[in-house]
């Protein structure tokens, strides 16, 4: 079983050294042996890691307004990113008629707009889920969401693990120093236990995103875990949309019968995980 690594703090006053001008410094080992920092209030990234976020977000964000700019004329004032379950009625209501026009051009600039979300961190991707099942089905909604939230949770991956170090740190270091013993402890079934964070509301996705790299899960895993896990709660999701109607807030779509159900799947994934650890002890 992998050595448990946690948090090392240096609490030594550099009183010649000026590094970052920092007397205390929080520093969490990676099991690649790796070191990052959290910094008091001061903004995590540097310069150069800035520049790499916006150029990034820059390029995909030009890309994006591309596919938009082919598209067939539409009546761009009635298009915005749901924030309410009303707002996605009215949006439902008036893409229904342009999807069934432009069905291929409207899942090009569907999916794009989705990944894009996933992969900024941009909130509203549940809305997203839920025009999937409003405007495609079941099957159909059911794998663009779970194509759509891999491939953006992927690019989430990789971003973070170019500049999102530092973030992470800085914004959930107690949190991020509990991941990580946590996948030391599960090394040995790691693709078990992200099955299990994946199908369970345990820790945000958005957290699992950017943490996944810091913490050393090999991309393979990460990948696995989520086409695998995200099918349950994109299901839900996806169902749900064909109601729209019927549904009055988000909440609503993971009341307790639902979450017991997604932790009870959970719990099946992390089974020989718990299994193992009992044989060891004995």
């Amino acid at each position: 079983m992998a050595a448990q690594r946690g948090l090392v703090l240096d609490t030594r006053y550099n009183s010649g050294d000026e590094l970052d001008g920092k007397d205390l410094k929080l520093e969490v080992e990676s099991p690649t042996g790796k070191r990052f920092k959290a910094d008091g209030g001061r903004f995590p990234l540097s310069k150069w890691e800035v520049v790499v976020g916006l150029g990034v977000f820059l390029i995909c964000s030009m890309g994006l307004l591309c596919i938009y700019l082919t598209m067939p004329a539409a009546e761009y004032g009635k298009i915005k990113l749901p924030r309410t379950i009303a707002d996605l009625r009215l949006l439902k209501d008036y893409l229904a008629t342009y999807a069934n026009a432009y069905p291929a051009r409207f899942t090009v600039g569907y999916c794009s707009t989705y990944i894009f979300m996933q992969t900024f961190m941009i909130p509203g991707t549940i809305f997203m889920s839920l025009l999937a099942g409003a405007l495609f089905g079941v099957l159909k909604g059911l794998f663009l969401v779970v194509f759509n939230a891999t491939a953006g949770a992927s690019s989430c991956f990789f971003l973070s693990k170019l500049i999102g170090r530092p973030i992470v740190s800085w914004l959930w270091p107690e949190k991020l120093r509990v991941f990580q013993a946590e996948i030391a402890r599960h090394r040995d079934k790691l693709l078990n236990y992200m099955l299990f964070l994946r199908v369970t509301p345990t820790l945000p996705n958005l957290f699992i995103n950017l943490a996944s790299p810091i913490v050393d899960i090999p991309f393979h895993i990460f990948f696995f875990a989520t086409v695998i896990g995200l099918i349950p709660a994109a299901y839900i999701t996806v169902r749900a949309g064909l109601a729209l109607g019927d549904l009055k807030s988000v909440k609503d779509l993971y009341d307790f019968k639902t979450l017991s159900v997604l932790f009870l799947i959970g719990l099946v994934a992390i089974v020989p995980t718990l299994l193992k650890r009992k044989r060891v002890y004995e």
